[in-house]
């Protein structure tokens, strides 16, 4: 529910402190004080359209904070889906500057207008004399049906995405001729490209390694000969191999005198097997550093493919390779569609057969439950005073969709022997406020929006209409918090929270104060409602007997 609301530079209100509560939460004043630009500020740190001409005349921004509490797990989850910060407790802030730019946070974190009113929707709900567009909207009618507790509409989805998925795939199959010809010729070209190509993994760095090796060639080559010149020496100058047989040959002679020139005569043995390996090695590296042009150039162009194909198939080898196998299961899918196409065709048909049997469940159980909110409906508008309205819900069949293949439209009929007719062609503002209420009440247990918010519900009905208003909101209040913006005492009275707006003047400006009101308070209140210039001692014997009786 909205536990706070802080108002700083919207329109009159230079700075308002609003602390709300659970139940039924009233506000009233006199005409012009403000009780409208409350609403407005709600409006817009829920994320509404505004405009600059909101923010207070010489202000530089207007700001406006909700804090909302036992939030419950519809909002968690769609925070969470939208990684915002989740706690029990939820902050949302918006700053409108005097240039008309704004900018919202949700728990401390920025986000966009259009978030915030995504998440403004499921905490509060606001309707007014003129602002009760979701009964003007067939296309949303549904919904409140659905609250109620339909049967079958998860099994619908289920069905209807197992449609939707075989109809994608049958979709994306059943291409023109042109464009599966198109396509056939593209992979085609390019699974003979790739197979022509002989690609081997690990190819393209060992011919990196094998074109610098080529580059340096002459440099490895006279360092390759002044290694094995070192070890076989020349017509002047004995090797390293022809040194260390000498000096084998000397410890060999001695090597049984005792442990120590053993050991040496075995290590000087095991040099000897080294530097063999090594000019066995530097030979086979002298051999292998051959090379010609021819070579060099085949090189250049076998890197050169690799460089193209990385641009079109994949920057590694492994991904090449994998490109060819996805491309020539992409052919066989197509050379074989036909066999494909005709399973598909059966799946689907099986698809929609299973898809309208559960939209027929679920359509079946809309309108047992639709019965039951019709007749609940009329008896709480016939308590609010409008007992010759007949509440209808009507049906049409229409394409299957995500909510099933019903269209339902709300219709009305005020005035015995008319027909019933949509709610947009013969409803006025007030008559919309009362049947937003009543469809309220009866769905109240099963709403998950927290807060709701009515504004000048009253206008237009009597003392007596006003008073079974007042008590369908404390009934809508036992399970949702309620704001009521309103000119009646007779609902004023049955508040929990009766909060007075009221405007002063100090120097050529405008100021608006909010305040919460104590018993006596309230008692002065509904006297001013009722008795307008002069409260008198009537007024207030009246104003205490309505506060008593709630």
């Amino acid at each position: 529910m909205l536990k706070s609301l802080n108002i700083e530079n919207i329109a009159v209100i230079e700075k308002a402190d609003i602390e709300l509560s659970a139940g039924l939460n009233v506000l009233t004043g006199e005409t012009g004080a403000g009780k409208s630009i409350v609403v407005d500020s709600i409006n817009a740190v829920l994320g509404e359209r505004t405009s600059r001409e909101l923010v207070r005349h010489g202000a530089d921004a207007a700001f406006v904070s909700a804090l909302f509490d036992d939030i419950g797990d519809e909002v968690k989850d769609k925070l969470e889906e939208l990684d915002f910060p989740v706690d029990d407790e939820l902050l949302i802030t918006r700053r409108i500057t005097s240039q008309g730019k704004s900018s919202c946070r949700i728990n401390g974190v920025p986000c966009t207008v259009s978030l915030l009113h995504e998440i403004g929707t499921l905490l509060v709900n606001i309707h007014g004399q003129h602002d009760s567009q979701a009964l003007l909207n067939p296309d949303v009618h549904y919904h409140f049906i659905d609250m109620l507790g339909v049967q079958g509409l998860a099994e619908y989805r289920k069905a209807f995405s197992e449609l939707r998925s075989v109809r994608k795939r049958l979709k994306a199959l059943t291409l023109d001729v042109d464009e599966r010809d198109r396509q056939l010729e593209l992979l085609n070209y390019e699974i003979n490209e790739l197979t022509a190509a002989d690609i081997k993994t690990g190819e393209r760095d060992a011919l990196k390694n094998r074109r610098n090796m080529i580059h340096h060639s002459q440099t490895v080559t006279d360092a390759l000969n002044h290694i094995l010149e070192a070890v076989n020496g020349d017509d002047d100058t004995s090797g390293v191999q022809t040194l260390l047989a000498a000096a084998v040959r000397e410890a060999a002679a001695v090597s049984t005198v005792d442990s120590e020139l053993q050991t040496l005569y075995n290590r000087l043995s095991d040099l000897t097997d080294a530097v063999e390996s090594i000019k066995d090695i530097t030979e086979a590296k002298l051999a292998s550093t051959d090379f010609s042009e021819a070579e060099l150039e085949q090189i250049e162009a076998r890197l050169d493919m690799y460089y193209r194909f990385s641009n079109k198939y994949g920057d590694t080898e492994e991904e090449m390779l994998a490109y060819l196998d996805n491309a020539v299961a992409r052919r066989d899918a197509i050379v074989n569609s036909d066999e494909e196409l005709e399973k598909l065709n059966a799946a689907y048909d099986t698809a929609y057969e299973n898809a309208m049997q559960a939209a027929e469940a679920l359509s079946q159980s809309r309108r047992e439950v639709a019965r039951d909110l019709e007749y609940k409906v009329k008896q709480e508008l016939q308590f609010l005073d409008m007992p010759k309205i007949e509440f209808i819900t009507q049906f049409t069949q229409g394409n299957l969709s995500a909510m099933g293949y019903d269209k339902i439209e709300f219709l009305i009929s005020t005035n015995p022997g008319e027909p019933p007719k949509p709610l947009s062609k013969i409803a006025s503002g007030g008559e919309l406020s009362r049947i937003m209420l009543a469809i309220k009440k009866v769905i109240a247990a099963h709403d998950s929006v927290g807060t709701l918010i009515f504004d000048e519900i009253d206008t237009g009905v009597s003392g007596k209409a006003s008073r079974k208003i007042g008590y369908s909101l404390k009934g809508v209040s036992e399970y949702a918090q309620v704001v009521c913006v309103t000119h009646s005492a007779q609902i004023a009275s049955l508040a929990d929270n009766h909060l007075l707006i009221s405007k002063r003047f100090e120097n050529d400006r405008t100021y608006t104060s909010v305040t919460s009101l104590d018993y006596e308070a309230r008692k002065q209140e509904l006297a001013r409602i009722m008795g307008g210039l002069e409260i008198t001692d009537s007024l207030l014997h009246s104003a205490e007997e309505l506060l008593s009786g709630n």
